[in-house]
């Protein structure tokens, strides 16, 4: 391979194939960078060179695949260039064959290439020859590679599960895909192996995992695919902390032999605290500014808005941005109120500590209320404090939000630096108003606490779930849970999310079979590849790390996928479109 020679190899005759990087001829000396996915080393062809090769190499041309055989020679003091790893050696070619010529590329085959993504995602394969492409997919190979060795020591077995399965409601819609052979019934690709690897501990299996590929139709975003990839693991006769413990050094592993890194044990948080300390459940810790509740210092407040917040059961919750005065325009601050209305807030309230400050709020509020709300907060001059007032939901989300909004336009978030936390003990359903009715915080299979199970009919919005997730720098990189594995609770939690007894037999029925028959305790958890990826090479776009990923609207502009079904095709399935739609 081009980017494996050292000087070591001085002297040895090789053949190397791979394309044509750069070319540079200055008359009578030809030099050739040739590049395959192990890096670059450069050619040499001069007077040594046999005339019909030198004839032959003028020829070559950017993108050119070449096959060359020559001698490794030691570069000159003068042309080393420390900055290839080939750099202090060349080779003297002495044979060479065009395996295939290249058109001028659409795109510039460098790292700095400033193409945009579209016609990058058109030309999809001469983008990833660029060498921070292939590093990406060296990465996710080894990554794979790793949580193979690691888990099959820790005594699992990779099983495959069905692509072609049963539609079923879990959380996003359904790729549904016709069956020809059964006219107007539905294949639905999996949105994850969650039945078939519960179906597998009853099974016996015991302990199981996959590097399953998992479907969603759903709205895209940055950390979105309809297709993508995720490390799944289950395991029997286990607690929530036997499987923790599993991930936890999967992961460990992972970012020891990816980044050198040795990372320590895992911090605990419970739902409750992260919500309340960071406003969200995936909080990241990477800087302070935490939320405090400002609610027994202005229930009685002649502020009517912070009053009522109150009064009506929500809250009043703010943050301090230190030394935040004068580094926030007063179009920033602005801003920012229109920020935090976009997760439901009413308004924004803030106080700069400074002299004459011209905070809105100190009119409505007495001299000791802000007194004790600055002696709360820990204020000194130059901060500045941020207050929203609202229900406990929205109160904790906006300001949980404006506070990664703040540390991001405020330059607190450290770089190269991972702290990652296990967050537990989430409400096992979530109300949706809209609909007036209960859905699955994480999924239907999730185990209520024990203790809490005969809650389900009473007082649903109570129950706590057996539910853990990995969080690292405010992502998810990872969540399960422990499962129900009892026909009886399944049926309750079915009851509760507003399922018939016929509907959930009809959507579930298989696993509700399946359950009769001795079940064990089991759980386990599911990692999402693509992020883990980006989390260790630092990279913000999700389709940088998917080999041929689609774009917002689905679509691989690569193989123009997806496309019209001929008629032939749509007879066979027994369908017929509708151009009303």
């Amino acid at each position: 391979m081009c980017g494996e020679l050292t000087k070591a190899d001085i002297g040895k005759d090789v053949k190397l194939t791979g394309w044509v990087d750069t070319r540079r001829n200055f008359g009578g000396v030809l030099f050739i960078d040739l590049r395959d996915r192990s890096g670059k080393v450069q050619l040499v062809v001069n007077d040594k060179t046999p005339k019909e090769v030198m004839e032959l190499a003028e020829k070559v041309r950017n993108e050119y695949v070449l096959q060359v055989e020559g001698e490794v020679i030691p570069r000159s003091e003068d042309t080393i260039n420390k900055k290839m790893k080939t750099g202090d050696i060349e080779v003297l070619v002495k044979n060479l064959q065009i395996l295939d010529t290249a058109q001028t590329p659409p795109i510039y085959i460098t790292d700095n290439d400033s193409s945009n993504e579209t016609v990058r995602l058109q030309y999809r394969y001469l983008d990833l020859r660029k060498p921070k492409m292939q590093k990406i997919f060296k990465t996710r190979s080894d990554v794979n590679q790793i949580a193979r060795n690691y888990l099959v020591d820790e005594g699992f077995w990779e099983i495959e599960t069905p692509i072609l399965g049963k539609p079923t409601p879990e959380g996003a819609r359904d790729f549904l895909v016709p069956s020809r052979v059964q006219h107007g019934n539905f294949f639905g690709l999996p949105q994850s192996p969650q039945l078939f690897k519960q179906i597998l501990m009853i099974s016996g299996m015991d302990r199981y995992f996959q590097i399953a590929r998992c479907f969603r139709d759903e709205d895209l975003r940055q950390d979105r695919q309809p297709e993508f990839t995720q490390i799944d693991l289950e395991m029997s006769f286990v607690e929530k902390e036997d499987v923790m413990k599993v991930a936890e050094g999967l992961v460990k592993e992972i970012f020891k032999q990816i980044k050198g890194i040795e990372l320590g044990d895992f911090p605990v948080m419970t739902y409750d605290e992260a919500m309340n300390r960071f406003g969200s459940d995936k909080p990241d810790t990477r800087f302070g500014m935490e939320i405090v509740d400002l609610s027994d210092i202005v229930a009685d407040s002649d502020f009517n808005v912070f009053k009522n917040a109150v009064k009506k059961g929500g809250s009043v919750r703010a943050i301090l941005a230190e030394g935040a005065d004068g580094k926030l325009s007063k179009k920033q601050m602005k801003n920012l109120e229109k920020f935090v209305q976009i997760y439901k807030a009413k308004g924004l309230a803030w106080i700069d500590l400074k002299e004459n400050s011209k905070s809105p709020i100190l009119k409505f509020i007495s001299e000791d209320e802000k007194n004790r709300i600055i002696d709360k907060m820990g204020a000194k001059e130059g901060d500045i404090i941020f207050i929203v007032a609202d229900t406990d939901e929205i109160a904790l989300t906006s300001i949980g939000q404006l506070r990664l909004e703040l540390a991001d336009k405020l330059g607190l978030i450290p770089e190269d630096q991972f702290n990652f936390l296990w967050v537990t003990d989430f409400p096992l359903l979530e109300y949706d108003a809209e609909e007036g009715r209960y859905n699955a915080k994480h999924h239907p299979f999730t185990m209520p606490v024990l203790s809490e199970i005969d809650l389900l009919e009473t007082s649903p919005d109570k129950v706590h779930a057996d539910a853990y997730d990995m969080v690292v720098n405010g992502v998810e990189l990872g969540g399960g849970s422990i499962r129900i594995h009892n026909q009886d609770v399944q049926e309750k939690m079915f009851k509760a999310l507003g399922f018939t007894h016929e509907r959930a037999w009809d959507q579930f029925g298989f696993l509700l079979e399946a359950l009769k028959y001795g079940t064990p305790p089991h759980g386990g958890l599911a990692f999402g590849m693509d992020r883990l990826i980006m989390l260790l090479l630092d990279i913000d776009n999700i389709r940088d790390v998917i080999a041929f990923p689609k774009t917002q609207n689905h679509s691989d502009l690569m193989s123009q996928a997806p496309a019209e079904a001929s008629l032939d095709q749509l007879i066979d399935l027994g369908i017929q479109l509708d151009d009303t739609f």
